[in-house]
């Protein structure tokens, strides 16, 4: 695995993709509720939304797909299906039950995401992976999701280290555009679902093949 060099101050982590295998199942939750209100799914509909906080896709879903309900009741229902699913079973992503643990004994965590502060708070609950994270932001708590820079920006601030002494996990195109506009330093490891184009992929420093090849080695 390449070296990602030194002197990191803090590991900043997304969620959807990165920790649990969840962005098939936003698809699936969205579509849903595109579908039980007669709005009409568009092509590109999937990549265009991935990143966006909840304020933007639920905008997204009552302008472009015709969803004729308020934005805020188009979040609770695709949120309430998507917490419905996480209930039964939580996807996580092999490895990370090992990977966060063993990165939180080298360095203050950070969690920048674009999910509901509900279902971050849900999946750190069950996964047990709370504990290890200093900081967590959710998209919808910042003014601009990914690809903008907020959430990584905003989860630097509270964890008191400056963007550029970052490392970030990132899975998708617009979260790899949005740890990179915060000046981190991106690790990738693609979505197999939704994999980022190549040109996306040459943002990050080094490109892994699965979360279980991160080790707090690879950032000495």
């Amino acid at each position: 695995m390449a070296e990602f060099g030194r002197g990191f101050q803090a590991v900043i982590f997304d969620l959807d993709g990165v920790l649990i295998d969840s962005e098939q199942l936003w698809d699936r939750a969205r579509r849903a509720v595109v579908d039980q209100h007669r709005g009409t799914w568009r092509p590109g509909a999937t990549r265009a939304m991935q990143g966006m906080s909840s304020w933007e896709w639920s905008a997204y879903l009552h302008t472009t797909l015709g969803v004729p309900l308020p934005p805020g009741q188009i979040a609770e229902e695709v949120v309430a299906r998507l917490l419905a699913e996480y209930e039964a079973r939580l996807p996580l992503i092999a490895g990370a039950t090992a990977v966060v643990p063993a990165m939180a004994g080298h360095w203050p965590l950070g969690l920048a995401s674009s999910s509901n502060r509900p279902v971050i708070d849900l999946v750190l609950q069950r996964s047990g992976l709370g504990e290890f994270f200093t900081a967590t932001v959710s998209s919808e708590e910042v003014d601009r999701g990914k690809p903008a820079p907020d959430v990584y920006l905003e989860a630097a601030k509270r964890l008191g280290v400056a963007p550029a002494r970052c490392a970030a996990v990132e899975d998708s195109a617009n979260g790899i555009r949005s740890a990179a506009a915060a000046g981190m330093t991106v690790i990738a490891v693609p979505d197999s679902h939704f994999p980022p184009p190549a040109e996306v992929l040459a943002l990050a420093r080094g490109v892994l093949d699965s979360l279980a090849e991160l080790t707090p080695e690879a950032l000495f």
